[in-house]
């Protein structure tokens, strides 16, 4: 009896109740992945939208000044998403300027749009 009250070991619900402890934290911690695995998601939509805007102006400056005209068309993305690139093209008054807006909008369970302005002079 005397042997029995000197031991120094875990009883069953001392476990369990560390078991329990245990399970919230990684039920949170599951929770907080899910979240971050959509936010890095969202990230990677708005960096290849950014890109296609950016790559469109890489090509207004190769592109001779008589052909800088406002347009449109539609990228495919890697995340399987479709990006529209529309572009505006406009003119100062001396006809030696010319600002850029490119507006990309996308959907993926809501609608997205990022814009990019540039001016190009002559």
């Amino acid at each position: 009896m005397n042997l029995l009250k000197k031991s120094k070991g875990f009883s069953l619900i001392e476990v369990l109740i560390a078991l329990v402890i245990l399970a919230i934290s990684l039920l949170a911690l599951a929770g907080l992945m899910v979240t971050t695995t959509k936010n890095n998601a969202s990230g990677a939509q708005v960096t290849e939208a950014a890109t296609f805007a950016q790559d469109k102006l890489e090509e207004f400056k190769v592109t001779s000044w008589a052909n800088i005209v406002s347009g449109s068309d539609v990228r495919p993305g890697a995340t399987g998403v479709s990006y529209t690139r529309t572009w505006t093209v406009a003119t100062n008054g001396t006809g030696n300027i010319r600002t850029i807006t490119i507006n990309i909008n996308w959907t993926d369970k809501i609608s997205h749009s990022i814009q990019l302005l540039s001016v190009i002079s002559l």
